[in-house]
């Protein structure tokens, strides 16, 4: 048990960290090759990006992993570790500016995509392919991404969105949606109605086999007695039984409840202080 329980205990300290790895949770997710407008780098030049979302819903750490523009070359850009930047966020995207200029920092590439039309990303092993990107003639300051965040198909963007969601276009929420559908509320009247109740069945099933389940335990209770009734002598017949058990149990609640009556008793006496003879006349006065 103390093997199981240590076991357990290292599988909990260490799940978080293991599955915060999980690499193969990064997708490429928008690309703009021919950047000559809108977003700019950290030295304010419009340099090509590449944008990887994580569809994990936990961290992924990206550090140690390799990106290239080359299927000979696997390892042309090895993202170094230990920095807090290659840390994703569940579902959220980092942004590598592609643009040969590896000097400016750990998030541009040591290749230009403009002169690309293949891109793949490398586990940390450097031949495990986590993700990779094919495409053709590419248009100036539009966005090559996919219409759903992590999901296919890839599309020509009708806005660029680094850093953010790919699909722009207005959602309506769960609430306006059943608005739509049931207009009147109808629908929600009877729903709530419903659910009033099945927690009125709910309650009426716990409750019946409660009692049900206190009358089983009286009657193992009464039983239990007649059993130690039966063990005392007392004869087999089940009507002196019951009579014995009747009258045992109304002895003891007389027994439980006598001490808090108080009984009085009218006491007759026959000697008053009025007929008593010291406070008779001894005799007549005398003259």
């Amino acid at each position: 048990m103390k093997k199981a329980g240590f076991i357990i205990l290292l599988w909990c300290i260490y799940l978080p960290g293991l599955q915060a790895q999980s690499t193969t949770d990064l997708k490429f997710n928008e690309i703009l090759v021919h950047n000559d407008s809108g977003y700019i780098d950290d030295f304010g030049q419009h340099s090509p990006w590449i944008e990887i979302f994580n569809t994990a819903f936990n961290y992924v750490d990206i550090g140690g992993c390799y990106l290239t523009n080359d299927p000979s070359d696997p390892k042309k850009y090895p993202i170094p570790k230990g920095d807090p930047i290659t840390r994703i966020a569940p579902r959220n995207y980092i942004v590598f500016w592609a643009a040969n200029q590896p000097t400016h920092g750990i998030r541009h590439l040591n290749f230009d995509l403009r002169e690309s039309r293949f891109l793949a990303l490398y586990d940390a092993d450097g031949r495990t392919l986590i993700d990779s990107l094919s495409w053709g003639p590419q248009q100036a300051g539009i966005a090559y991404g996919r219409a759903e965040d992590g999901s296919l198909p890839w599309i020509f963007l009708p806005k660029n969105t680094p850093n953010a969601n790919n699909n722009t276009t207005p959602r309506t929420s769960a609430a306006q949606q059943f608005q739509q559908i049931d207009p009147v509320g109808i629908g929600m009247a009877a729903i709530a109605m419903s659910v009033v109740f099945l927690v009125l069945l709910m309650l009426f099933i716990i409750f019946k086999n409660f009692s049900n389940a206190f009358i089983f335990m009286e009657k193992r209770k009464e039983q239990k007695k007649l059993r130690s009734l039966r063990g005392a002598g007392f004869p087999p017949d089940e009507n002196l039984v019951a009579v014995g058990l009747a009258i045992h149990l109304y002895a003891k609640e007389i027994q439980e409840h006598e001490d808090f009556i108080l009984t009085i008793k009218k006491v007759s006496r026959t000697y008053s202080p009025w007929s008593s003879k010291i406070y008779g006349i001894g005799g007549w006065p005398r003259h």
